[in-house]
């Protein structure tokens, strides 16, 4: 028995039965639809969280107050973490191959301007916020490099304020009152868009000395570094080290680099994406239940079939593979199917849900697709050997 032959007796055994055929790929189908479009929807997300938290540079590194690891007896009421201050945000700015920081001070208060009064998230940064932060002004100018224990009274305006405060009129020179302070517009910011659901075009900049003046705070939440793209960024974390041990004492202070920020994201979307996968492979076991059951069936009511084929020359090793052929065939059939459903399924999704990110891998296509042909080929091994050990003349005289 040809090859060909073979193909064509499988795809004639799935033809001849097409209720039965489309009901044993359906399970198959439904769990490759579960695989592909879960781990469209996790792959999605995936993208977009890499891409909100890739959107300010890849060669970034937080330095925070206190240390995440701690040491000594537990229950301390006396903290000995020293605040991270403005004269220590100008400190890191001379370690070599720095080439900006941002003193960064976040809060959320009143914006007034005339009549009209809004909330509005307020960031004390340094001058160099735009290119630390990949910002990009719009209009006028940003923060000028001004005395960082008493700058200015200036502000620039994210592109949401600037409409909702004054429409379509310039804001250049315009004054806003915040938390009791005046303060000039010199400036608008390009827009931005949102950072895992914050707004950042919904914000205000100011001096860091401005902003912890407006919440009555004497320290800085963080200090953002941005070091050249052939630093090492161990090496600047050691030096950053250094330099707050030398100013405080001891090294009090996290330092999280952008890369272990996206290595940590990663590892906890692909566990996501894998999870979401493993759900729908449920299905697929359910669906291979099916084709061994069917596949059983098939060799119970072909014995004589299967003993006409050994008495015209046809090996054990053919009968095994005619079988086998049927079974990959059925899985075949239900992988893509299963496929079609899926990416309709999540076309559908993300043009209902527009908020909601999707993106189709091929990798998950092709994986899908090749788990659906070995399931295929798993169902329909044990009916397949069965098949091929009948014997010819008890076979013949079967019913």
């Amino acid at each position: 028995m040809r090859t060909q032959d073979s193909i064509f007796l499988a795809l004639s055994a799935v033809r001849s039965q097409r209720l039965r055929s489309f009901l044993t790929t359906l399970g198959i189908a439904v769990g490759i639809a579960a695989v592909v479009l879960l781990t469209a929807i996790g792959e999605g997300i995936h993208r977009f969280v890499l891409e909100e938290f890739t959107q300010f540079g890849t060669h970034l590194l937080s330095v925070s107050p206190g240390r995440t690891t701690t040491h000594g007896i537990p229950g301390a009421v006396i903290s000995n973490v020293r605040p991270l201050s403005l004269s220590d945000s100008e400190a890191l700015r001379h370690i070599p191959q720095v080439l900006g920081v941002v003193p960064v001070v976040q809060g959320n208060a009143a914006v007034e301007i005339g009549n009209r009064s809004r909330r509005a998230t307020l960031f004390g940064v340094g001058p160099q916020a735009p290119d630390v932060w990949q910002f990009k002004v719009a209009l006028g100018q940003f923060l000028p490099a001004d005395d960082p224990i008493n700058p200015r009274a200036f502000v620039v305006l994210g592109s949401k304020v600037r409409t909702e405060l004054f429409g379509h009129a310039s804001p250049l020179g315009g004054i806003v009152r915040i938390g009791g302070f005046r303060y000039r517009v010199i400036g608008v910011m390009e827009s931005k868009g949102q950072l895992l659901g914050f707004d950042l075009d919904d914000a205000i900049y100011l001096h860091t000395a401005r902003a912890m003046e407006v919440f009555n705070r004497e320290s800085l939440m963080e200090i953002d570094v941005l070091y050249a793209t052939d630093a090492n960024p161990d090496t600047i974390s050691n030096r950053i080290k250094q330099v707050i041990k030398a100013r405080h004492g001891e090294d009090d202070i996290t330092i999280v680099t952008q890369e272990e920020m996206l290595k940590t994201l990663n590892t906890i979307l692909n566990a996501l994406t894998l999870a979401v996968g493993a759900i729908g492979s449920i299905s697929l076991l359910v669906g291979g239940i099916g084709i061994l059951t069917i596949m059983t069936i098939a060799v119970t009511e072909r014995t004589n079939e299967i003993g006409l084929l050994r008495a015209l020359g046809a090996e054990r090793r053919q009968i095994q593979w005619l079988f086998l052929s049927e079974a990959v065939t059925l899985g075949m059939i239900g992988g893509l199917a299963g496929m079609l459903i899926g990416v309709g399924g999540s076309l559908l999704l993300h043009w209902l849900i527009p908020a909601l990110p999707t993106h189709i891998s091929t990798f998950y296509l092709i994986l899908a697709e090749l788990v659906a042909i070995s399931i295929g080929l798993l169902a329909g091994l044990l009916p397949a050997r069965r098949a091929a050990r009948l014997d010819p003349i008890e076979a013949l005289r079967a019913e």
